[in-house]
């Protein structure tokens, strides 16, 4: 059976990687991103999708409104939206504590509360039993990135995905965490990677390899089917063993 699945930051990347492969199954899905002309790129058979800011309540608010006209029911959603920061204007102030607060501000808002916002409006729509909310985090998370505004802003996604997975538990919805390390061909590594930083982070895994979107869409397929209906508030690192070191 065709399940409904919405997936945020769905047009590039881990995002589109995951659309592709719930697409295969049949499923319906809806792609959310910011940038009109990347969604419509993305060539995701019979995928819907709809253009706007996450971390802003009036475009969630739009979000549930295609929702519940084209879907009724969510039986998977997932965050995928979020980055560093790059697509975002910088800080105009010289003073450091400013672009300390902007950077902060920025990291929390396109990858903490997009995530809150988007699971709030669609929580009593999630299919019961059998639903699933699963949260794109990342290895940094663990091992710190440089500022710590990243990182923290990662980290904050599983004590609220273990709060979601108490909460919707009896509603026999699941929610976990997926922890990429480096994937290649996304936008937050970009194609121009220093080619030492890229070996850097190779050798920083254990099968000495770089990751790809698929490899993180085929867990997030995984944790949304019926053989993980007992896993829950769990974060699964998929990071070729990088986040437990040499």
């Amino acid at each position: 059976m065709a399940r409904n699945v919405v997936i945020s930051g769905g047009g590039t990347g881990i995002g589109l990687a995951a659309a592709q492969v719930f697409a295969a199954d049949g499923d319906r899905v809806l792609l959310l991103g910011r940038r009109v002309e990347v969604l419509e790129k993305a060539g995701v058979p019979g995928a819907l999708s709809y253009a706007g800011d996450l971390s802003d309540p009036r475009a969630v608010r739009g979000v549930a409104g295609l929702v519940e006209r084209e879907f009724g029911t969510v039986d998977v959603l997932i965050h995928s939206a979020g980055g560093a920061g790059h697509l975002e204007p910088g800080s105009e102030s010289e003073d450091p504590l400013d672009r300390v607060a902007h950077n902060w501000t920025v990291n929390f808002r396109i990858n903490t509360l997009t995530a809150a916002l988007l699971t709030e409006a669609l929580k009593d729509r999630l299919a019961t039993p059998g639903g699933r909310v699963l949260f794109v985090s990342s290895i940094a998370a663990y091992r710190g990135s440089g500022s710590g505004a990243y990182a923290g802003a990662k980290a904050a996604l599983h004590p609220y995905a273990h709060d979601l997975a108490r909460e919707l538990g009896p509603r026999g919805i699941t929610a976990n965490v997926v922890a990429p390390g480096y994937i290649e061909d996304t936008e937050f590594f970009g194609p121009r990677i220093d080619p030492a930083r890229r070996e850097r982070l190779v050798d920083d895994t254990l099968n000495k390899r770089a990751g790809t979107p698929g490899d993180v869409a085929a867990t997030l397929h995984w944790l949304a089917s019926p053989g993980a209906g007992h896993v829950t508030s769990q974060v699964v690192q998929v990071n070729g063993g990088a986040e437990r070191g040499h």
